[in-house]
């Protein structure tokens, strides 16, 4: 048989990895340059975009860091100019920026509930509105929107959360469904508790430990930021070519077990 182009590489491609620091987003971004991909890793700060972008580089792989605050426009507009400055375009976006939000929902400030939908929901809107407008224009590309299980189910006390999440699925969906025709997919992947300094944090402050969860996931464990990473790769590569406006729990089987524990 003659060989084929393997379809989940990504060579010549530009993806840009919001939030790609530390945990899903960086494991992402490397899995991307692994494929072939040049990345733009991006957080806060330079110093630690810069220590992502190395540890890529130092992988074999092609990486930038861009430091940007996703929360206001000029933080996104600054993002999307420098990652056409180093690579020219962006052909996938992984926007997986965001931060939990665990409190009572009576004891939930504004100001809380304003910070939680401003990094979680309207700055990935932002980034594909900037991403968007590059694809568009040549017909090609992908946004892949990191949201959580919680947008199908409930917890107590993540009420700001819940809904920033459900509403990033709502991007999924109407952007996926408007732009097909002119070459765009958009998706979502939907994970369960995945082990990062972040679900660690959220451990801590929501009275719940690792047992927990291994005790009540169907697969018996937490996922890793690399099993994640997996998925939004394959989403954002020439394999899942048909797979648009929707969403892809990775939560080893919690939403649909209805068990006692």
């Amino acid at each position: 048989m003659s060989a084929r182009p393997d379809p989940t590489r990504l060579d010549d491609k530009v993806a840009l990895v919001t939030g790609s620091s530390s945990g899903i987003g960086f494991a992402a971004a490397f899995r991307l340059a692994e494929l072939g991909a040049r990345v733009v890793v991006n957080a806060r700060t330079q110093a630690r975009c810069d220590e992502a972008a190395a540890k890529i580089a130092g992988a074999g792989g092609d990486a930038r860091g861009v430091a940007a605050d996703l929360t206001t426009p000029s933080g996104v507009e600054t993002l999307f100019e420098r990652a056409l400055a180093a690579y020219g375009t962006v052909d996938i976006l992984v926007n997986n920026a965001g931060i939990p939000s665990i409190k009572p929902a009576e004891e939930l400030s504004l100001e809380d509930w304003r910070r939680t939908l401003e990094l979680n929901l309207t700055a990935p809107f932002l980034c594909a509105q900037a991403a968007g407008r590059i694809m568009l224009a040549k017909g090609s590309g992908v946004i892949v929107n990191v949201s959580s299980m919680l947008a199908h189910i409930s917890l107590p006390g993540r009420i700001a959360y819940i809904v920033s999440k459900r509403g990033l699925d709502g991007i999924t969906s109407s952007l996926g469904v408007e732009w097909a025709k002119r070459g765009v997919r958009v998706v979502s992947v939907n994970p369960a508790y995945v082990r990062t300094p972040l679900v660690d944090g959220a451990m801590a402050r929501g009275g719940f430990a690792l047992d927990d969860v291994e005790g009540r996931t169907p697969l018996g464990r937490i996922a890793s930021p690399e099993e994640v990473a997996n998925v939004i790769a394959f989403l954002a590569s020439p394999a899942a070519a048909y797979v648009t406006a929707t969403d892809v729990l990775i939560d080893g089987g919690w939403t649909q077990y209805g068990g006692w524990s």
